[in-house]
């Protein structure tokens, strides 16, 4: 793997002093489980071209100079009049490309590419806050658990940010995120923690 990655050594941890090459060692070793995360997912990376301490980019268009191989989804933004054609993972190979463009972290949405207008997944979104510590976060994933358990639904948590959690719930993908929103929503004018990409 070595020679397809160009700068493998370049330190993208400074804290411990992982580098690009660590990364895509640990992305080949959750494959199958990062491919079935994303995988068939419009796919928003956050690149870090100078390790986790500098700037992230924001990237929602596939970066230039992607090889044909890779996947993409159109999504369009009717109210901007905009459209962006991000990557849709289909194989490791797609993972490890992103890491070769500096990709420390994947923000998949919570509808594929079929229709991306209609998400499969619920996510909850639980993030600390100065009145609010992790402690606290860990109690609410606890209530949110007991709660989709009385709805007969199953909530599989994930960190976010390396301070929150997310809780995924798989829903049947029948309507649209408005609806998914609303129903979700606890009382009207109040998040539900679901949107295109969270």
């Amino acid at each position: 793997m070595r020679s397809g990655l160009s700068s493998p050594d370049r330190v993208y941890f400074f804290a411990r002093g992982e580098t690009k090459l660590d990364l895509a060692h640990y992305y080949v070793s959750v494959g199958p489980g990062i491919v079935n995360a994303l995988r068939e997912r419009p796919c928003m990376l956050h690149r870090f071209p100078d390790g986790v301490d500098g700037a992230k980019v924001h990237q929602k268009r596939l970066p230039r100079g992607a090889p044909p191989w890779v996947e993409t989804v159109r999504l369009t933004f009717p109210r901007y009049g905009l459209h962006a054609d991000e990557l849709c993972v289909t194989r490791l190979a797609d993972v490890i490309w992103a890491v070769q463009m500096s990709t420390v972290e994947f923000h998949p949405w919570n509808s594929r590419r079929a229709d991306t207008e209609v998400p499969d997944e619920w996510r909850i979104d639980l993030d600390p806050m100065p009145d609010a510590p992790f402690a606290r976060v860990r109690r609410a994933a606890d209530v949110c658990r007991d709660l989709l358990s009385e709805l007969g639904a199953v909530g599989f948590p994930k960190t976010s940010g390396g301070r929150g959690l997310h809780i995924y719930v798989r829903i049947v993908p029948e309507h649209g995120f408005r609806d998914v929103r609303r129903a979700a929503s606890p009382s009207p004018g109040r998040s539900s923690g679901v949107s295109r990409t969270t």
